[in-house]
C-alpha cells in the first residue's frame, strides 16, 4: 500500500513528506524531533518540525486515527478549545516492507504544557485549583456542544496561561462522541470518569513527591465535580424574577459574560397573573471578549487576555481627543500600532524566555497596577515595562515573583 497523507490544507502534505515515515515513531532520529515536554499517553507521541511548524505525531491504528482526525475537525468548527488536526498518514512501511501503524498529526499548541511538566516544581494549591477551574470550563463547553468526552483527565488536556488564569485544551478525542444533546446520565458519566482519573493522577504526583503536602488527591479529584456542577447550574438554570425587574436579567447576562460565555438568545415567559417573568438564557460557546478584540484589532488572544486588553484599550480611547468622532476600529488599530506593539517590542528580546505577546502585555499591565498602588499614583506604561524587565525574575510563572506579588 503506498504512503498516503490525508490533509485539509494542500500545503501540509508537501511539508510532511520530509519526515521519516519509514521509521517507527519511537526510533525517529533526534534531527527530526523538537525537545518539548510530553504528557502521558497510551500511544507513542513525538514532536517534530515540519517546515516552520512544530507538529505532534501520534502513532495509532488507522480507524481510530481517521475517526479522531474527523472529530477534532468537528470540534474546531464548533469553536471548542482543542488541538488543531493537520493530517493522517497511512500506508507506512519499513524498508523491508513490514507495515507500520498510521499516525495522526496535530499542530503543537504554542505556549501550552502538559500538567506533569507544570508539576516539575511544586505548585501552590491556589495554582492547582486554577487548573481545575480551566478543566471544568472546558468540560462544560464540550457538554453544551453535545460532546461526550469519554476519557476526561489531566493527561488528555493541555494548559496555557491566560492572563493569570489558565485555559484548557482537549488533546485526545479518540473516545469522544458527538450528539445533538447530552442526557444527564451521559454528563454524569463523564464527570465520574474525570473524578476517578484526576484522583489517580494526583496520587501518582503525590507518590513522586511533586504534589503540595496540603493537597488531598482524593478530595481534589472530587473538586472537579463540584466546580462543574456549579458552573453548569449557572449556565443552564431557569430564573424567575418579578415582572418589570429587567435589570435582574441584565445582571444574569453580565455574570455569564464574566464567566466567558455568550448569550445568543433568551426564552422569556410571563406568569398567568403577569407578576413574574421566567427567564432562560440560551448560552453559546465562550469567546465574548475574544471576538470583540479580534473584530477591533485583528488580534487573536485567550478570553481573559482579551478582557484585560480591551479594558486597557477602552481606557486609552477615552484619552483621545478624536474619540467621540472616530470609529472604534480606527482607534483600536491606532492603539495596537502606537501602544501595544511598541511596548511588547521594547522588552520581549530582553526577557529570559519567550512569551506570548498578549500574555506579556497583560503581565506589564499587572505590574503597572502593582507599582501604581504602591506609589499611590500612575507610574505609566513605559516605566512599568522597564521595571518589569529589571525586577520580575522569570515572567509568566504563577509561582514566581509576578504570581506571588498578586497573591
Amino acid at each position: 500500500m503506498p504512503l498516503q497523507i490525508s490533509a485539509t490544507n494542500p500545503e501540509h502534505p508537501v511539508l510532511l513528506l520530509a519526515l521519516p515515515w519509514h521509521v517507527p515513531l519511537e526510533e525517529w532520529p533526534e534531527e527530526y524531533l523538537v525537545p518539548l515536554p510530553r504528557g502521558i499517553s497510551r500511544h507513542v507521541v513525538r514532536y517534530a518540525r515540519a517546515g516552520d511548524e512544530v507538529v505532534a505525531v501520534k502513532e495509532l491504528a488507522e480507524r481510530p486515527a481517521l475517526r479522531e482526525y474527523e472529530m477534532l475537525r468537528t470540534l474546531d468548527r464548533l469553536g471548542i478549545p482543542s488541538v488543531d488536526p493537520l493530517a493522517v498518514v497511512t500506508g507506512r512501511e519499513q524498508p523491508d516492507g513490514s507495515p507500520l501503524e498510521p499516525v495522526l498529526i496535530t499542530r503543537h499548541l504554542g505556549g501550552s504544557q502538559p500538567y506533569r511538566s507544570m508539576f516539575e516544581t511544586t505548585m501552590r494549591p491556589t495554582t492547582v485549583h486554577r487548573l481545575m477551574d480551566a478543566l471544568a470550563v472546558l468540560l462544560v463547553r464540550l457538554h453544551l456542544s453535545g460532546f461526550a468526552w469519554g476519557d476526561c483527565s489531566l493527561s488528555n488536556t493541555l494548559f496555557r496561561r491566560d492572563a493569570g488564569a489558565y485555559a484548557a485544551y482537549l488533546v485526545d478525542a479518540e473516545t469522544g462522541e458527538l450528539h445533538a444533546r447530552l442526557s444527564q446520565g451521559q454528563r454524569e458519566y463523564d464527570i465520574e470518569l474525570a473524578r476517578v482519573n484526576i484522583s489517580g493522577e494526583m496520587l501518582d504526583l503525590e507518590a513522586s513527591g511533586a504534589l503540595h503536602p496540603s493537597i488531598d488527591p482524593i478530595e481534589f479529584g472530587t473538586e472537579i465535580e463540584q466546580r462543574y456542577t456549579n458552573l453548569w447550574s449557572e449556565l443552564t438554570r431557569t430564573s424567575v424574577y418579578p415582572a418589570g425587574k429587567h435589570h435582574y436579567m441584565e445582571r444574569r447576562i453580565r455574570r455569564l459574560n464574566d464567566l466567558g460565555f455568550d448569550v445568543a438568545e433568551m426564552q422569556i415567559s410571563r406568569s398567568p397573573r403577569g407578576d413574574e417573568v421566567t427567564f432562560v438564557p440560551k448560552v453559546v460557546d465562550a469567546g465574548h471578549h475574544q471576538r470583540q478584540l479580534l473584530r477591533l484589532t485583528g488580534m487573536d488572544a485567550e478570553e481573559n487576555q482579551a478582557r484585560r486588553l480591551l479594558s486597557d484599550l477602552e481606557s486609552w480611547m477615552a484619552t483621545q481627543d478624536d474619540a467621540p468622532d472616530a470609529r472604534p476600529e480606527v482607534l483600536a488599530h491606532r492603539w495596537v500600532r502606537d501602544v501595544f506593539r511598541p511596548t511588547v517590542r521594547a522588552i520581549r528580546d530582553r526577557l529570559p524566555a519567550p512569551m506570548d505577546p498578549a500574555e506579556l502585555y497583560h503581565e506589564i499591565l499587572e505590574h503597572r497596577w502593582y507599582l501604581s498602588e504602591r506609589a499611590q499614583h500612575d507610574i505609566g506604561l513605559d516605566a512599568a515595562a522597564e521595571d518589569y524587565v529589571r525586577n520580575v525574575g522569570e515572567p509568566g510563572r504563577a509561582d514566581g515573583p509576578a504570581g506571588a506579588r498578586r497573591g
